[in-house]
């Protein structure tokens, strides 16, 4: 009930405040274009001064858009826009009083730093996705691809096209010269397209915008003016070839007689990657024997809870275009509901193999890294009806490790099978584009499985619908999905899936789920289903429900934390929409929820409210608090009983001072403490960004995790003295960290980056216990500590003597761990002409375990200082060819 009285309240106020509030009608401005015809193109030079330009009037009377929104902006900008059978042509002026206070800093493409113009097409007119192009006073460039209407700006997505940027006595001015072959539009004599311009004021940190677009109005691709006067251009079909050709060398520490390790590798590579465009609308990429070699290291991180860590996806041919193969299962604004499991994750394809040889002690295994790419083909992109399509095709090759004993004879054993990866996703706009309903389907299919790899599934498969339906301007939205999987495979296969962490069908306890090992396949469901309000006013808010059956399974395509969960969620937000004399703008948040599993169990319920600042010297900060008064696992044992967790409070804080500044500071700490002192974290991290000069910045972020818990998990045993014992210990944790960049601009085309991290996580146990009685209300009464009588510790072993006979009930390695790594990636890079690059890369690692007993700092050092580091050197050389 009160669950419900609070969703209700939230539906009463939020349409409350919007019946309060007058819906403004904003007039669409456009802009008329003309073809160049007997005129010359312009010279992209950056002056303005070719005689084509006195072809067309000048577009502008930009408007303030942030902070004081519908306000006159500090300086102009005025804009023209020319056109011929092949290209685009915009020539822009920014005017500025002070010309020698134009912030001119230079970064790589996408480094959107210091003064910029940008320019948004929708050239397919769907009012929800778009092409964006920024040009900088330095001359750096930057693209995005939008979609979502404005909530997602892919930075991957890197079209060939020209521009340069020159600063005079008025200001500065920019001439863009876009190829139509890296647009998409539609075969109409009469072209209408949406447009959009933004210039950034750097000094005052003011933006403002040719099309007023208010603060409080959803979207933002749906709010562009229109450009008008395209006439008898043709879609131009793309067609581009890039191989590639990669020399690589490894050097590490040798192991003393293992043929497989002796200090160096080395390999030389090449492939091919094709983009071919179907039509103007949709493309067709190829890729043939890819390089999926990282030039970015994924940060260090380890994990007590035993579920596995997300991580971004940073291949170039899965990166692009990502948005139409996107599939969340339950984002949602109030967050907290696993938010990161997708129907597609990509990193599954090229993943490390699955498998290892068992061995014995005088045998040594050289197990591949990874699984390379037979080929790919993604076919994908948006027609001008409304239709987003999305295939992708993947096959990876069977891998091998090869064991070769003390007697110098070998074999090879399976430890990934050939796979084959299929993803298609199909999506309509309708209802003026305010609507659209969609679906996804996934299979993963793997061929003969040996013995040894029995607990893959032979095939795995996933689909789902989603739909979201906008009413009254965009302000108010109905969506959501439901999601469906099936897998199949042996039986060791599924009983594997039924015990995996994710499900954990043998917990006890659990009467709704059991362990059947004799099943050969498994089927599962999920979904979520949301309303909410995101414009018109200060107010907007968001509720719904997501769940997932016990037996859902996405992790062979997907990503997918846990299963077994129903949860509630809503936020409600308040912004403020002018600027005052203390703050810039203001965010007040309040959001909560409450989460059973499907047996009907009431295993989460936490409330939250927090707050984040922009002030009127551009300084950032925020604060949140939460409370969770109930909250259960089923996941804390490894499939021991539901687990009581003790109430808790945390905070969050952070602070950030003026971006604009060449020397910034930040800092960020959070907090939890259960109201019985069974659990206390903490974790901060600050730093500074410093760029001396402008093609120059350095940034230094140190960080301390510190985790006390008195119930971490260690192991279960089956049989002591009669009964199970689900061990725990107290776990004194402290992980320290710190990264460190560099960024030297040579210029636009030619950088040079550094990212180093020393990063050590030391764990260290005491106060050994096993849970009794685990709803317990009181701490203390959900376990039995073992006395020091009980416990002794020999060679690394824990043994426990629970009735003090003077025999050893169960023993246990013990749980103390330091692990220490050093991670650092030097990446010259140099884009010799558009769309084609060489890559140098120098990329470090140390990993190693250290000695729990010595102290963080000490254990660093000793761990990475004086060691020989893994160290790769790659040269990576690029064409691309557009024809």
């Amino acid at each position: 009930m009160r669950n419900a009285a609070l969703v209700f309240l939230t539906l009463f106020f939020a349409y409350f405040s919007q019946a309060q509030d007058s819906t403004e009608v904003i007039i669409k401005k456009k802009y008329t274009t003309q073809a160049l015809g007997e005129y010359a193109a312009p010279t992209i030079n950056g002056i303005l001064e070719d005689e084509a330009w006195n072809l067309v009037e000048w577009g502008g009377h930009y408007i303030e858009w942030q902070p004081d929104e519908n306000t006159p902006p500090t300086h102009q900008t005025k804009f023209k826009i020319l056109y011929d059978s092949k290209n685009l042509y915009i020539g822009v002026r920014c005017y500025d009083s002070e010309p020698d206070k134009i912030v001119k800093r230079l970064s790589r493409r996408d480094g959107f730093d210091g003064d910029w113009v940008e320019f948004n097409i929708d050239s397919y007119f769907d009012k929800r996705t778009a092409f964006s192009f920024t040009i900088t006073a330095a001359g750096v460039k930057g693209d995005e691809f939008i979609s979502n209407n404005g909530n997602n700006w892919d930075s991957s997505w890197n079209p060939i096209w020209y521009a340069k940027a020159y600063v005079d006595d008025e200001g500065w001015t920019a001439e863009l010269r876009i190829p139509l072959s890296q647009l998409k539009f539609g075969s109409a004599e009469e072209q209408i397209w949406g447009f959009q311009s933004t210039r950034r004021f750097f000094r005052s940190e003011e933006r403002s915008v040719w099309q007023r677009k208010p603060v409080d109005q959803p979207g933002w691709v749906s709010e562009f003016g229109e450009l008008h006067g395209l006439r008898n251009i043709e879609p131009q079909k793309q067609l581009e070839i890039q191989p590639y050709t990669v020399a690589k060398t490894e050097t590490y520490e040798a192991e003393e007689g293992n043929p497989f390790r002796d200090g160096s590798e080395s390999n030389i590579t090449a492939g091919l990657d094709a983009k071919i465009g179907i039509t103007n609308d949709l493309t067709l990429d190829l890729t043939v024997n890819p390089d999926f070699g990282q030039v970015d290291a994924d940060p260090s991180a380890i994990a007590l809870d035993g579920f596995q860590i997300f991580f971004q996806e940073r291949r170039p041919f899965f990166v692009e275009n990502k948005n139409i193969f996107d599939f969340k299962v339950s984002q949602s604004q109030a967050g907290n509901t696993f938010g990161s499991d997708n129907i597609f994750y990509s990193r599954r394809i090229g993943r490390s193999p699955q498998g290892y040889p068992d061995t014995s002690d005088d045998e040594f295994v050289d197990q591949p890294d990874n699984t390379p790419m037979i080929g790919a083909a993604k076919f994908s992109g948006k027609t001008n009806n409304g239709w987003a399509i999305g295939v992708l095709e993947s096959v990876t090759a069977q891998r091998t490790a090869t064991i070769l004993n003390g007697n110098g004879n070998a074999r090879k054993e399976m430890v990934e099978p050939l796979t084959n990866y299929f993803v298609g996703r199909l999506q309509k706009d309708f209802n003026q584009r305010n609507s659209y309903i969609g679906g996804i389907f996934t299979a993963t299919n793997r061929e003969q499985i040996p013995e040894q790899l029995n607990f893959l599934h032979d095939a795995a498969y996933t689909g789902g619908f989603d739909f979201k339906h906008q009413w009254a301007n965009r302000d108010w939205y109905f969506g959501g999905n439901i999601t469906m999987s099936h897998v199949r495979g042996s039986e060791e296969a599924i009983t594997n899936t039924q015990e995996s962490i994710t499900h954990l069908f043998n917990r006890i306890g659990a009467d709704h789920v059991e362990v059947d090992t004799t099943r050969t396949s498994m089927t599962g469901t999920g979904g979520n289903v949301q309303i909410g309000k995101v414009g018109n006013g200060h107010w907007k808010f968001e509720s719904g429900a997501t769940w997932r059956s016990p037996e859902l399974e996405l992790n062979d395509i997907g990503f997918q934390r846990q299963a077994d969960d129903v949860r509630h969620y809503t936020w409600i937000g308040y912004q403020t929409l002018k600027p005052d004399s203390t703050f810039r703008r203001v965010g007040i948040n309040y959001n909560h929820w409450t989460a059973w599993d499907l047996q009907g169990n009431h295993n989460y319920l936490q409330f939250n409210t927090n707050s984040w600042q922009n002030w009127k010297n551009n300084w950032r900060t925020n604060i949140g608090f939460n409370y969770a008064p109930i909250e259960y696992s089923n996941f804390a044992l490894r499939g021991g009983p539901r687990l009581r967790q003790s109430p808790w409070v945390s905070f969050w804080n952070g602070i950030n001072t003026d971006y604009r500044k060449k020397l910034r500071f930040s800092f960020f700490h959070n907090g939890r403490k259960a109201l019985d002192n069974s659990i206390k974290t903490y974790y901060m991290e600050g730093g500074f960004v410093y760029q001396p000069l402008n093609a120059l910045r350095i940034s230094v972020f140190p960080s301390l995790r510190i985790n006390q818990d008195k119930l971490q998990f260690i192991d279960n045993f089956d049989d002591v003295n009669g009964s199970p014992r689900y061990l725990n210990g107290e776990i004194n944790q402290r992980t320290l960290s710190m990264s460190i960049r560099l960024n030297y601009t040579i210029n636009p085309n030619l950088t040079i980056q550094y990212w180093g991290q020393p990063f050590i996580s030391r764990g260290r146990y005491s106060n050994f216990k096993h849970i009794t009685d685990p709803i317990a209300k009181t701490f203390e009464d959900r376990f039995i500590q073992y006395t020091a009588e009980q416990t002794s510790l020999t060679d690394g072993d824990y043994a426990i003597d629970e009735d003090l006979d003077g025999l050893t009930d169960f023993s246990f390695d013990n749980p103390d761990f330091s692990f220490v790594q050093f991670r650092s990636n030097l990446v010259i890079r140099w884009e010799y002409i558009p769309g084609s690059e060489i890559f140098l890369v120098w990329s470090q690692d140390v990993s190693r375990s250290g000695d729990p007993t010595n102290g963080l700092l000490s254990s660093l050092g000793d761990n990475i200082f004086g060691q020989k580091p893994q160290n790769i050197f790659l040269l990576k050389a690029t064409y691309r060819f557009v024809l």
